[in-house]
């Protein structure tokens, strides 16, 4: 149960405002200490602790741009989040699955993005974010190269392929 000293609505309007303005101070600010983060990328990448957040928060506040929330839906410990953003020229949506602690602090993100072109260009640019922050300037080489060709084969599939699978206007 949550402490009612705490309000869940005033983490999640913080939150909101929080990564709306890329200010991932005030983010970290509604996270419980042991938040646990799940990667809408891979389930080889969690982040546990405030410490892991605040490098996690601070790269994708710049390379996710102009976020807007559009849809909030929730009750208890539990919400669920939406926005539009874009990544570089890409535009993005992310649904955010938040549980709260019982101090009305988010414990849990869980994340889902799309579309793929999207989701592509983040692997590009939040992957060698994160390692540069971390020192780790080879890694960040070797991520930006290894994900350039998935990018370049996502995205033209998208503007090229993709649109020759719609189904044809029916003819009455």
């Amino acid at each position: 149960m949550l402490d009612s000293s705490h309000s869940a609505a005033t983490t999640i309007a913080r939150w909101r405002t929080a990564s709306e303005s890329g200010d991932a101070e005030a983010a970290l600010a509604c996270l419980s200490p042991d938040i646990v983060l799940a990667s809408p990328l891979t389930d080889q990448f969690r982040l546990e602790g405030t410490d892991q957040l605040r490098d996690f928060l601070t790269a994708a506040f710049t390379a996710v741009e102009d976020i807007r929330f559009h849809t909030e839906t929730g009750q208890g410990d539990t919400y669920a989040l939406v926005y539009r953003a874009r990544v570089a020229s890409q535009p993005f949506e992310e649904a955010q699955v938040l549980r709260l602690d019982d101090q009305a602090r988010i414990r849990e993100i869980t994340l889902f993005g799309r579309p793929m072109p999207a989701l592509t260009a983040l692997m590009i640019t939040l992957g060698p974010k994160l390692a540069r922050q971390q020192g780790r300037q080879g890694l960040a080489a070797l991520l930006r190269v290894s994900a350039t060709p998935i990018h370049a084969m996502v995205t033209s599939g998208d503007r090229r392929i993709v649109p020759r699978t719609r189904p044809a206007a029916r003819r009455t």
